[in-house]
């Protein structure tokens, strides 16, 4: 069985009578998903988050075939301001005004990370094994750079004096109580990098992620 099949069973189990209803249901257009049914062009990241988020899919087993269709438990996700913002957008075209809740794609409401300021999406391999190119995060505003948790992973927002980064890191203590050093935990992407605490216009730290196979 494919994976455009077993996205028609998904649609049949959760009672969708059309693909116009369907589509609406995963906020994309009708023709989109009429594409992605007949084959013309794959799921993407942001349809499998959907799927996962709103709806429960076993994201195994829509690849794979692996377990049940629909996960018995999760995340409730709504379009009302009941639980954290997500934002579906890469990290590298934030800024911090995208983090207000107006701009919220829509809201999870989720026990474990009810305190966070965000959910985004993970894309690239710089922070592989630990953070994997297409699960989701939770993060939580830093407001008090003097109070940091070493070797924790943090999304990093600098200004222009540090090249406008944008990126998940690894933080570390510098010598210079006035920097800090940055570093990826994927051994391929070797090198530190060093930026002044005062580039900083905005720091998260990631309290946990969201996985394909979550229960």
């Amino acid at each position: 069985m494919t994976e455009i099949e077993r996205l028609k069973i998904i649609m049949e189990r959760l009672n969708f009578k059309t693909q116009k209803n369907f589509a609406a249901g995963l906020n994309i257009q009708e023709g989109s998903l009429s594409d992605i049914l007949r084959g013309r062009i794959g799921i993407s990241n942001a349809v499998r988050d959907r799927l996962f988020l709103k709806f429960n899919v076993n994201l195994e087993w829509l690849e794979k075939g692996t377990g049940e269709p629909i996960l018995k438990k999760g995340p409730v996700v709504s379009e009302t301001k009941a639980g954290v913002p997500y934002f579906d957008i890469s990290i590298s075209d934030m800024d911090t005004l995208l983090l207000e809740e107006e701009k919220a794609d829509y809201f999870v409401n989720y026990k474990p990370f009810n305190d966070c300021t965000a959910y985004l999406p993970v894309y690239g391999d710089s922070m592989y094994p630990k953070y994997a190119s297409g699960e989701i995060i939770a993060v939580r505003e830093v407001t008090n750079l003097e109070v940091l948790q070493w070797g924790e992973a943090y999304v990093v927002m600098a200004n222009e004096k540090s090249n406008h980064l944008r990126s998940i890191k690894l933080v570390f203590e510098h010598s210079n109580k006035d920097k800090l050093i940055l570093r990826s935990s994927n051994p391929n992407f070797k090198g530190d990098t060093i930026i002044d605490k005062a580039s900083i216009i905005g720091l998260y730290i990631i309290k946990g992620k969201i996985t394909r196979n979550l229960i």
